[in-house]
């Protein structure tokens, strides 16, 4: 079965910048979908960026312009660089990978932005 690897999180001030990486066990290839999502302490879990087969990206309102979503296939990873992180960015972000033999999700990994 497909597994997906969050890595990259960790405790980082406001304004500060931290790359998270998503490794998975299968090769991209066809057409899928690579998205973030994140999910805060009391909160439903959101959807931050997608990432296309195609290379076309989506983003949440609240992360535009702070947030890039990119791939590399030949690494069968998926990135989310994040350039002046808030407070409010504070949650467990999750990789999900949607392709036609299924969906799947990482387990997550914890940013925190804090002074």
């Amino acid at each position: 079965q497909v597994q997906l690897v969050e890595s990259g999180g960790g405790l980082v001030q406001p304004g500060g910048s931290l790359r998270l990486s998503c490794a998975a066990s299968e090769s991209l290839f066809g057409t899928y979908v690579m998205g973030w999502y994140r999910q805060a302490p009391g909160k439903q879990r959101e959807l931050v960026a997608t990432i296309t087969s195609g290379d076309s990206t989506n983003y949440a309102d609240s992360v535009k312009g702070r947030f890039t979503i990119s791939k590399n296939n030949a690494k069968n990873a998926v990135y989310l660089q994040m350039n002046s992180l808030k407070p409010e960015d504070t949650a467990i972000y999750y990789c999900k990978m949607v392709y036609s033999r299924g969906v799947h999700w990482g387990q997550g990994t914890q940013v925190t932005v804090s002074s």
